[in-house]
C-alpha cells in the first residue's frame, strides 16, 4: 500500500525541495554486500523528525539520485542511517556508494517522505527478504517499543548476507523467525501468514518475487496488506502503459518558471521540463519511485504511475511527471 504523507517534512519536484547537505559520519559493513552510512548534520543540528517506513533521497556525487529507507531509531534526530545493498546488475548507485570513501564528506539529502507508513493495528505481521529488511527494522523497534503484538519472519540468501540480525533477535527472540535460504529453503509463505488473522497488518518488503507471493496469499484475506517495492519489477507488472500513438500533444505551464513547454506524443513531461529546469529530479524514470512527484495547479493529469493511490490520483493535486500525461490541453505544474 503507499499513500501520499501528510508529513510537513514531503516537499515535491519543483516546489521548492527540502535538500540539505548531510556528513557522511561513518560507514559500517553490516553483512556481505551490505553498509550502511550515518548522516549527520555537519553543524550539529537535529534532523526533521521521520516515522516508520520514511525514506531519504540521496543525491550521489555523480549526480544520481537514490532512494534509501531509514532504518535507524526514528527518535535519533542527532542522524539518519540508511543501508545500500551493493547490486551488480542494478543502475550504479548502489556500487558508488560502496566504492566511493565517503566518510568525511557531505551528501545531498532530500525528505524525508513516507510512502509505507506504519498503520495502527490489533497485530503486526513482518515479512521481510533480503534487503528488504531496512524499513522493517525501524517498525519492528516501534511496535517493540510500544508493547504491540508482532511476529517478524526474515528471509535471505544466507545468514552471512543478511543485515540486522543480532539486533532483531534482540528486540524479540521469541518473536523473530531467521530464516536463510541455505540452511531452510524457501520460505514456507502459506504456514507464514496463515499466522494472520483479522486485524493484522501484513508488511512485506523484498525482492519482486517474494511480493507477488505475498499478494497472491493475502487476496480475499481479512489482513491488511502493506507493501514496498525497491525496483521496477512492480511497476512493469501493474503500470498502466502508454499507447503513444494516441496520445496528443499537450501543454504544460511552468507557474514558478514563467515558461510554456510542448510535450507531443512519444515524449515525457519530466524532458520538457528539463528543457527549461534542468535539475528537476528523477530516479527511476518508470513511476514508481516518487521522486519526480510534483503539484498540479491546473488541469487534469492521466497518471500511469504505481505509487498514488485512487483517491490521490482522483484528487489531482500531485503527478509523477516521468510516466504522468495530461488529460487537458493545458497543465499548470508548481515548478
Amino acid at each position: 500500500m503507499t499513500m501520499l504523507s501528510e508529513n510537513p517534512a514531503v516537499t515535491l519536484n519543483g516546489a521548492g525541495p527540502d535538500v540539505r547537505d548531510l556528513l557522511v559520519r561513518s560507514t559500517t559493513w553490516e553483512a556481505d554486500d551490505v553498509i550502511s552510512l550515518r548522516l549527520v548534520d555537519p553543524d550539529g543540528g537535529e534532523l526533521p523528525a521521520w516515522e516508520p517506513g520514511a525514506h531519504i533521497e540521496l543525491v550521489l556525487p555523480s549526480g544520481l539520485v537514490r532512494q534509501y529507507s531509514l532504518c535507524g531509531p526514528p527518535a535519533d534526530r542527532g542522524g539518519y542511517t540508511v543501508a545500500v545493498l551493493r547490486e551488480a546488475a542494478g543502475r550504479g548507485g548502489s556500487q558508488e556508494l560502496h566504492e566511493t570513501v565517503l566518510p568525511g564528506k557531505t551528501v545531498s539529502v532530500r525528505g524525508p517522505r513516507n510512502r509505507f507508513p506504519l498503520v495502527e493495528a490489533a497485530r503486526y505481521l513482518f515479512v521481510a527478504g533480503g534487503i528488504g529488511i531496512t524499513p522493517i527494522l525501524a517498525m519492528v523497534r516501534d511496535v517493540s517499543a510500544r508493547g504491540a503484538d508482532w511476529h517478524l519472519v526474515y528471509g535471505g540468501r544466507s545468514r552471512s548476507s543478511m543485515a540486522f540480525v543480532n539486533e532483531l533477535v534482540e528486540l524479540g527472540r521469541d518473536r523473530v523467525e531467521i530464516a536463510p535460504q541455505d540452511e531452510r529453503g524457501m520460505l514456507d509463505l502459506d504456514a507464514v501468514l496463515a499466522q494472520g488473522t483479522a486485524g493484522t497488518a501484513v508488511y512485506c518488503c523484498g525482492p519482486e518475487g517474494l511480493l507477488a507471493a505475498v499478494e497472491q496469499r493475502c487476496a480475499g484475506a481479512p489482513m491488511s496488506l502493506h507493501t514496498e517495492r525497491f525496483g521496477s519489477a512492480g511497476a512493469e507488472r501493474v503500470a498502466k502503459p502508454v499507447d503513444v500513438d494516441q496520445v496528443t500533444t499537450f501543454e504544460v505551464e511552468l507557474r514558478r518558471t514563467g515558461c510554456v513547454v510542448t510535450v507531443p506524443p512519444g515524449r515525457t513531461i519530466l524532458d520538457a521540463v528539463r528543457d527549461v529546469v534542468p535539475e528537476a529530479m528523477s530516479s527511476c524514470e518508470e513511476g514508481y519511485c516518487g521522486t519526480c512527484e510534483t503539484r498540479v495547479i491546473e488541469g487534469v493529469p492521466e497518471h500511469h504511475d504505481t505509487i498514488l493511490s485512487e483517491k490521490e490520483r482522483q484528487a489531482g493535486k500531485t503527478m509523477m511527471i516521468c510516466v504522468g500525461r495530461s488529460k487537458t490541453p493545458r497543465l499548470v505544474l508548481d515548478v
